[in-house]
């Protein structure tokens, strides 16, 4: 098992027993290593400097017990804002309907690179259906190198009504 993936095991079900779904384990840097946490509160409320303060707290422990990088590094927690990256199966489907920017490890259609609106899973729940300017496109999820959401006026406001319990999924 690679660290990344021993990491996220190992922080995974802390983070779920306090509340919180694990949205992405990053380690960054060279000289300077940085491990970057981002959360999501499962209540959907918005999340606040006291819930990266706590979960700051339980998992640098976790971690000094663990120990799983060797030598120093920098503990950053974070929520995953409003431009967030996508990175579970699930968050294609909530964020269906807003634009996104997509990355491949395959070529498909001769690119790469994706730009569009969200569709969503297909039926199987195995590949990220996207509308770009060519028309709609199929990306296995397995595939997915990077994602995340374009910040939009439209997100932006979806966003509020989201931390003011005003948005429905309709």
């Amino acid at each position: 098992m690679d660290l990344q993936s021993r990491l996220e095991a190992l922080i995974g079900p802390s983070l779920d027993a306090m509340g919180y779904d694990l949205v992405r384990v990053q380690l960054q840097g060279n000289q300077r290593l940085t491990l970057q946490i981002m959360a999501d509160r499962k209540d959907g409320a918005a999340m606040g400097v006291e819930d990266c303060v706590g979960i700051s707290r339980s998992l640098s422990a976790l971690l000094d017990v663990e120990d799983p990088i060797s030598g120093a590094y920098t503990l950053e927690v974070s929520s995953p804002g409003v431009d967030r990256p996508l990175t579970r199966a699930k968050d294609f489907v909530q964020w269906a309907g807003f634009e996104a920017k997509l990355e491949s490890a395959q070529p498909i259609e001769g690119r790469k690179r994706f730009r569009g609106r969200l569709v969503g899973l297909d039926e199987t729940g195995e590949s990220v259906r996207l509308v770009v300017e060519t028309g709609e496109v199929a990306i296995p999820l397995a595939d997915v190198r990077g994602a995340k959401l374009v910040l939009t006026d439209e997100l932006i406001r979806a966003t509020i009504k989201d931390q003011e319990g005003l948005r429905t999924d309709d």
